[in-house]
C-alpha cells in the first residue's frame, strides 16, 4: 500500500518535510511495509523556496527594507532566468515584533526590491509567493520599489506604507521599470479574497496584523479609493486581489501578473500527480486548520487534486479551529488533531514533531482496524 504525504509546514515549529517525515515514522511504527511518498508543499507563504528548490539553484541574498522600513537581509531563488520570491522573506509578519504590529506602518517595499533585483539579474520568469504578510498597503510599497510614485493633493510623493493610502490622490507610473514588459509573473496566492468589502483583506486579515476595528474600516475605504483612482475597480474584485493586504491587486493591476492559487501552482510544479496515480490514501495538514482553510490553503488544495484520483484525504493539524465542517464538502475525509492533551501553545509547538508522529501512529491503527472490519 502506498500513501502520498503532502503537508504544509507547521509555522514556527517544523518544515513541511519534517512534518511529512514524522507522519511516516508514525505509520511505520504500525506497519513498516507501507510506502510513504513524501512531498514538501507550500501555499505561497513561507516555505515556497524550500518546496521548489533544486540542487543547482542559486540563493541570492541582498539587503532590502523590512516591513518597518528597517534594513535587513532577504533572499530569492534563481534558476537560469527564473526567480522564486517569498514576500514573507522581506515583508512577513514574523519580522515584526508583536508590540509593533500595525498595518498602518508596514510596507511591501522590500518585496519590490527583491523583485527589481531579480529582474535586473536577468530573470524574466518570476514566481512570487505572497503569503504570510505583515502588510495592508495595497502593494504600493512594492510598486514604489519598481518606480511608481503615489502623490498627495500637493503632488508630494508619499512614503509607501499603510497609512499613506489615506492621502493618495494621484498615481504616477511613468518611472516603472521597463523590465516588467518582458517578464512573465505568476503569483502564488494563499487566499482568494478580493481587495475590499466584508471578505476583503482589511476585514479578514487586518486584525491578525494589529488592526483595530476602526483601522479595518478606514483601510478598506482607502484601498477602494486606490482602485478607483487607478481605474482598476474590476481588478479589485478578483480572487486573490486581497492576498497579502492587497499585494495581489498591485501585482495583477500594475505589473501584469497572473494570480493563481498558490497550492495549485505548487502541486503542478512539483509533479505530485504522478504519485497520486498509484496511491491508496493522501495525508495532508497544516499547523492550524479552520473554516478559512477553504480559501486556498494547503489541505483543501491537496484534497481538490486528490479528488481527481478518487482518493480519500486525511488532514492533520495542531489546532482545529471553528468552521471545519465545510472542509468535508471540499474533499477532506477526516481531520485529526496532533495534540493529545490540553497544553500551552508554546509546548505544543516545541513538541510538534513528536505529537505529529504519535497522531500518525494512532491514526494508522484505526485504518488497519477498519480494514479488518471489512
Amino acid at each position: 500500500m502506498k500513501v502520498t504525504i503532502a503537508t504544509d509546514s507547521f509555522k514556527g515549529s517544523a518544515t513541511s518535510m519534517e512534518v511529512a517525515e514524522a507522519i511516516e515514522r508514525g505509520i511505520h511504527r504500525v506497519n513498516k511495509e507501507i510506502i510513504c511518498d513524501k512531498y514538501p508543499v507550500a501555499d505561497g507563504g513561507e516555505g515556497l523556496i524550500d518546496t521548489l528548490s533544486q540542487e543547482n539553484d542559486e540563493i541570492v541574498n541582498i539587503e532590502v527594507h523590512g516591513p518597518l522600513f528597517e534594513k535587513r537581509n532577504a533572499y530569492y531563488l534563481k534558476r537560469d532566468n527564473m526567480a522564486v520570491i517569498e514576500m514573507a522573506a522581506a515583508s512577513g509578519l514574523p519580522l515584526v515584533p508583536e508590540k509593533k504590529r500595525n498595518p498602518l506602518n508596514t510596507t511591501t517595499l522590500g518585496t519590490g526590491e527583491l523583485m527589481l533585483h531579480a529582474l535586473e539579474n536577468g530573470c524574466t520568469e518570476l514566481i512570487i509567493g505572497i503569503g504570510g504578510s505583515a502588510t495592508n498597503d495595497g502593494g504600493i510599497g512594492l510598486l514604489s520599489a519598481l518606480g511608481a510614485k503615489f502623490l498627495n493633493e500637493n503632488k508630494k510623493v508619499l512614503t509607501p506604507d499603510g497609512k499613506a493610502l489615506k492621502d493618495i490622490r494621484e498615481v504616477d507610473l511613468s518611472g516603472m521599470s521597463s523590465l516588467l514588459n518582458n517578464a512573465n509573473i505568476r503569483v502564488a496566492c494563499d487566499v482568494d479574497n478580493p481587495l475590499c468589502g466584508e471578505n476583503g483583506c482589511s476585514a479578514i486579515y487586518g486584525p491578525q496584523k494589529g488592526a483595530t476595528q476602526q483601522m479595518v474600516s478606514d483601510m478598506d475605504g482607502w484601498l477602494y479609493n486606490l482602485s478607483k483612482i487607478s481605474n482598476k475597480e474590476d481588478i479589485a474584485q478578483l480572487a486573490g486581489a486581497g492576498a497579502a493586504g492587497g499585494l495581489g491587486f498591485a501585482l495583477n493591476g500594475f505589473c501584469g501578473a497572473e494570480l493563481e492559487s498558490g497550492i495549485t501552482l505548487v502541486l503542478d510544479l512539483i509533479g505530485i500527480g504522478e504519485s497520486l496515480k498509484d496511491s491508496s490514501l493522501v495525508i495532508t495538514g497544516e499547523g492550524k486548520i479552520d473554516g478559512q482553510s477553504v480559501r486556498g490553503k494547503v489541505p483543501v488544495g491537496v484534497a481538490s487534486l486528490a479528488a481527481k484520483y478518487n482518493l480519500p484525504v486525511i488532514a492533520m493539524a495542531g489546532d482545529i479551529g471553528s468552521g471545519t465542517e465545510v472542509l468535508y464538502e471540499h474533499g477532506l475525509s477526516a481531520i485529526v488533531s496532533t495534540t493529545n492533551a490540553a497544553m500551552p501553545l508554546a509546548k505544543a509547538m516545541a513538541r510538534s514533531l513528536e505529537l505529529t508522529e504519535d497522531a500518525a501512529f494512532r491514526t494508522w491503527h484505526l485504518i488497519e482496524m477498519a480494514q479488518k472490519i471489512k
